[in-house]
């Protein structure tokens, strides 16, 4: 395993190649703290019927990726003073018409792990492309992820987050 620090930052480590499910990836691991996210991911909201990801997981469905397993909501973690882009994601649906009450919008997805209290849960960073999203827009330092529901975790909690480089870009 390379440790790499850089100033200002979290440190990062990353190991060679590892298998998450079927695909080979070269992993990141980045720390991150459990943060409050819009609040329109898991409930219903002024804008939304139920919430956003149950409302989007029969279209990205529909595209292949079955997300039903996992919780519908997101994490939300904050990996500041770093910041996170999706380079080359192993999905990515555009021009999703998920809603009547504003144009499609494009979405990514890369595998990833949370280590959370001594345990790894597999699940997807979510990425809605800010460039076709009209509202709730994400801040760069902050991780959507679509897990299991993860028991005992809260805002606050340090986590780790293992990304495929080949996808997401840390900086």
């Amino acid at each position: 395993m390379i440790t790499v620090s850089r100033i200002f930052s979290l440190s990062m480590s990353i190991t060679k190649f590892e298998k998450i499910g079927n695909i080979a990836m070269s992993i990141i691991t980045v720390q991150g703290t459990i943060v409050r996210g819009h609040g329109v991911a898991a409930k219903a909201s002024e804008h939304y019927p139920r919430g956003t990801i149950e409302m989007q997981t029969p279209f990205f469905k529909d595209r292949g990726l079955d997300l039903t397993a996992l919780y519908s909501g997101t994490l939300n973690i904050s990996i500041h003073p770093d910041r996170f882009r999706i380079k080359n994601a192993e999905y990515k649906f555009s021009q999703v018409a998920w809603t009547a009450k504003h144009p499609p919008e494009d979405f990514s997805f890369s595998r990833c792990r949370i280590l959370h209290d001594n345990r790894k849960y597999s699940g997807w960073i979510y990425y809605p492309h800010p460039e076709t999203k009209i509202r709730h827009h994400q801040n760069f330092s902050v991780v959507e992820i679509i897990a299991p529901l993860i028991p005992g975790i809260s805002y606050g909690d340090r986590v780790e987050i293992e990304m495929n480089s080949m996808e997401v870009e840390v900086y």
